[in-house]
């Protein structure tokens, strides 16, 4: 792969990164006065009707084969929990401190593929994955004293979205990536909807919907639109460039998040969270760093068994 076709993906997740904090800006911000599942549901409603007229433009095939149409559905369920457990942190801890915790996704999903694909995983990456979770406790231990116990919706959000993630792998292979995200939005939509009108009324606080006020509905907009638009960005990045090449920018998610969430909410990290996300994103790169090593070797492998003609 060229350089000229790399540093499109390098561009556009970044952007990723620079926009997807803005997403939970939004959220936090919503949650001042919208139940978390209320924002949830925007999310996939906006989402949703920002992503249709882009599916029409592009000309995309709507039909999916059968036996992803549940996957799918699956795939918006996983993501319905992760969404709501993220918003429901942020709604009290600072966003910097909620996605540090998040960030121990990729040592979650190695395990994991590791127990459902068997996945050859070696003891260097399940010590690093240690190491994170460790890294973790750093940031959930002082959170826990203070916020109780949505300090742990977090790991919530990372098991979740861990589950969305494995989904995706298998999904991706058979149906393209915009086609995806719009049915996931559409699925997201018809469950969440749904449960708004069964627990209006409900006086459940997280659950049951309210009428939002001005400037609300702007907040409302922006999870649904920062959502399509940051996700639009790293799918087509990973159309660019590989996933080893991009995985590492991921990391600069946490340094616009710490940003947006001093200018807007005047939330910084303490040291002890900054040990902690130190930890989990020297970890996460050393997994990579790994990840590329036994790449190299199974590419070098293949090539020698190759026979000559």
């Amino acid at each position: 792969m060229t350089t000229d076709r790399i540093l499109p993906g390098v561009a556009l997740m970044l952007a990723f990164c620079m926009l997807a904090p803005l997403l939970d800006v939004s959220s936090k911000l919503a949650a001042a006065t919208i139940p978390v599942g209320q924002i949830t549901a925007a999310r996939f409603l906006v989402q949703g009707a920002l992503m249709l007229p882009v599916a029409l433009m592009m000309r995309l095939a709507w039909a999916v084969p059968p036996k992803m149409a549940g996957l799918i559905l699956l795939r918006a369920i996983f993501l319905i929990l992760s969404t709501y457990c993220f918003v429901a942190a942020i709604r009290v801890m600072p966003i910097a401190d909620t996605l540090a915790i998040t960030f121990v996704e990729p040592f979650i999903l190695l395990l994991l593929g590791r127990l459902l694909f068997g996945d050859e995983v070696g003891p260097r990456r399940i010590a690093a994955s240690l190491v994170g979770f460790g890294g973790a406790l750093l940031v959930i231990q002082p959170s826990l004293a203070v916020f109780g116990e949505v300090a742990l919706y977090p790991l919530g959000t990372a098991f979740f979205f861990a589950f969305y993630m494995l989904i995706t792998r298998f999904i991706s292979t058979g149906v393209h990536p915009v086609t995806m995200q719009m049915h996931t939005s559409i699925a997201g939509t018809l469950i969440c909807i749904p449960g708004m009108v069964l627990l209006n009324g409900s006086a459940i606080p997280s659950l049951d919907p309210v009428m939002p006020q001005g400037i609300a509905w702007l907040w409302l907009f922006g999870v649904g639109f920062w959502a399509a638009v940051s996700h639009i960005c790293m799918t087509y990045a990973l159309k660019f460039a590989p996933s080893a090449t991009l995985a590492p920018l991921h990391y600069v998610e946490i340094v616009a998040a710490v940003a947006l969430g001093y200018a807007v909410f005047g939330d910084f990290p303490n040291a002890k969270t900054w040990a902690g996300i130190a930890v989990i994103v020297a970890s996460g790169l050393y997994i990579i760093h790994r990840e590329r090593i036994v790449a190299r070797s199974r590419r070098a492998t293949a090539a020698t068994a190759e026979p000559l003609h």
